[in-house]
C-alpha cells in the first residue's frame, strides 16, 4: 500500500514549540517557589487549560468580557514565567511575594476555569425576547358586530279557488275569423243547418279550444 504524504503544518509546529518551552519554564519556576514533584508539573498544565477554556469562549461569542479576563490572566502567568526563568530571577532565592502568587494560583485557575465552563444561564428576560410575539393581544381593536335587517316577510296572497273566474278566451286572427265564417256558411247553405264545433275544428284544422273561441265569435 502507499503511504499518503504527511503535510506539516509551520504554524502547528511553531506552535507546539512554544508551547513545550512555556511548560519547561512554568515548571522551573513552580519548582523553584518550593513546589517540587508533581506539583510542579500540574502548574502548567492548569494555565495552559485555563488559557484553552478562555480562549473557546471567545470562540462562542457569550461573555466575551470574561472570556478576555480569564485569558489575559493566563497569558500573564505564563509570560511572567517565561520572563521570570530567563535570568531576570534567582531561581535558588525566589522572593516571598513570588512563592505567594505560586502558592495561590491553583485557586485562581480553579475558579477561572469552573466560571468559564459553567457560565450564567440565559436570564428570563432574554428568554422572553426569543419567544414569538402572540398574535392575539388585549389592545387588538375587537371588529364591530354587523347588525343584521330582519327578514322582510311577504304577504301571501289569497289564492284563487279554481272556477272562480273563467279563463279570458285566447285572442284569434281575423283573418281566421272570416275563413270560419265563410266555412259555416257554406256549410249552412249545404246542410241548412248551423255548423257545430267539433265540424269546424275538423273543418279548420285548429284545436278545441281555438275552434271554440271561433264559434263563440261567430255567434
Amino acid at each position: 500500500m502507499r503511504a499518503l504524504p504527511v503535510r506539516v503544518d509551520a504554524v502547528l509546529v511553531q506552535a507546539l514549540i512554544a508551547a513545550a518551552l512555556s511548560f519547561a519554564h512554568l515548571h522551573d519556576l513552580a519548582s523553584a517557589a518550593g513546589q517540587d514533584g508533581w506539583k510542579a508539573w500540574a502548574y502548567p498544565v492548569s494555565v495552559d487549560l485555563l488559557m484553552v477554556a478562555a480562549w473557546r469562549r471567545l470562540r462562542s461569542g457569550e461573555a466575551k468580557a470574561a472570556g478576555w479576563c480569564w485569558f489575559l490572566v493566563a497569558l500573564v502567568a505564563s509570560l511572567g514565567a517565561n520572563v521570570a526563568t530567563a535570568g531576570l530571577l534567582d531561581l535558588d532565592d525566589v522572593p516571598a511575594w513570588l512563592r505567594i502568587l505560586v502558592a495561590g494560583w491553583p485557586a485562581v485557575a480553579f475558579l477561572g476555569g469552573t466560571l468559564l465552563a459553567h457560565g450564567a444561564p440565559k436570564t428570563p428576560r432574554a428568554m422572553a425576547d426569543t419567544e414569538p410575539p402572540s398574535t392575539v393581544t388585549d389592545s387588538a381593536p375587537q371588529p364591530h358586530a354587523t347588525e343584521v335587517a330582519p327578514p322582510v316577510t311577504v304577504a301571501e296572497l289569497p289564492s284563487v279557488e279554481a272556477g272562480s273566474a273563467p279563463p279570458s278566451p285566447a285572442p284569434v286572427p281575423p283573418a281566421l275569423v272570416a275563413l270560419a265564417r265563410k266555412v259555416a256558411d257554406e256549410h249552412h247553405a249545404r246542410t241548412g243547418t248551423p255548423i257545430d264545433t267539433s265540424t269546424l275544428r275538423a273543418r279548420l284544422g285548429v284545436p278545441m279550444p281555438l275552434a271554440e273561441a271561433i264559434a263563440t265569435q261567430l255567434t
